[in-house]
């Protein structure tokens, strides 16, 4: 067998918008069940949920389980070459870095998804062939071909990375810059206003770098309003939210209306 290909890597030079959905809830089920939505991607978010390697591995299968073209990112809780060697094992092929601040970080974060090779010398994850990334050995390529296949992700959440925000978007191997609103407004000294201007101008600043080193740059939104917004700014990639604030909306709403 020959080694997979990321398609959400392919069409990130592609016209138009890739929505997506952020994963909260470290449930298999509920992944499986928005994998048949229609999202161009998912995030399996090991930051701010209680996902550890072995979620990861069952979500990444209930997605797979929806043969639909949801391509599952995993957001790693940080830099650790342990475990993103785990999660890259474990089949993910775009992996998604938050609070990258630097050029250095970021260049570190791609050789932690690369193998050392002829063109990644410096590469810095581990050789194992007997993976599910690997198809468990069947496929005999995965590692001499599986770099280019691997997509990086870096979230721009801070005053520092602003910066220096040209050196991280030209560094090579990051295939987009994603905006997180929450944390950039808290590090403006704008805590729980995503919508100032401050922040607002940020994000034109951050989304301008990525035109200009010619790659994508993302959001996450808060809802489908903001989203097309985003997405009409030329964002390529947009989050509509998250699986909790969906089923909670859903939820309050059917009750308001039941109880009314």
């Amino acid at each position: 067998m020959s080694a997979f290909t990321n398609p959400l890597k392919q069409r990130f030079s592609e016209p138009g918008p890739l929505f997506g959905l952020w994963l909260s809830l470290g449930s298999a089920d509920a992944a499986e069940a928005l994998a048949h939505a229609g999202f161009d991607w998912l995030c399996i978010d090991m930051e701010h949920s209680p996902n550890d390697s072995r979620d990861v591995v069952d979500q990444l299968r209930a997605i797979a389980a929806a043969h639909l073209p949801s391509e599952p990112i995993v957001r790693v809780p940080f830099a650790e070459g342990w475990l993103v060697k785990r999660v890259l094992d474990a089949g993910a092929r775009t992996l998604m870095f938050p609070n990258v601040q630097s050029a250095e970080e970021a260049a570190h974060a791609v050789k932690l998804t690369q193998y050392p090779t002829a063109d990644a010398r410096d590469g810095l994850r581990g050789a194992a062939g007997m993976v599910r990334a690997a198809s468990y050995g069947a496929r005999r390529d995965y590692m001499t071909t599986a770099n280019a296949q691997i997509a990086t992700i870096v979230q721009i959440e801070s005053a520092q990375a602003l910066d220096s925000i040209d050196a991280i978007a030209a560094t090579p191997g990051v295939d987009c810059l994603f905006i997180g609103p929450a944390d950039l407004a808290a590090s403006l000294g704008h805590l729980g206003d995503s919508k100032h201007p401050d922040v607002l101008n940020a994000i034109d600043k951050i989304v301008a770098a990525a035109e200009r080193a010619g790659i994508a740059s993302g959001i996450f939104a808060l809802d489908s309003a903001s989203a097309r917004q985003y997405a009409q700014s030329g964002i390529k990639m947009v989050s509509i939210a998250a699986d909790v604030i969906w089923l909670l909306k859903a939820t309050r709403q059917a009750l308001q209306e039941t109880s009314s």
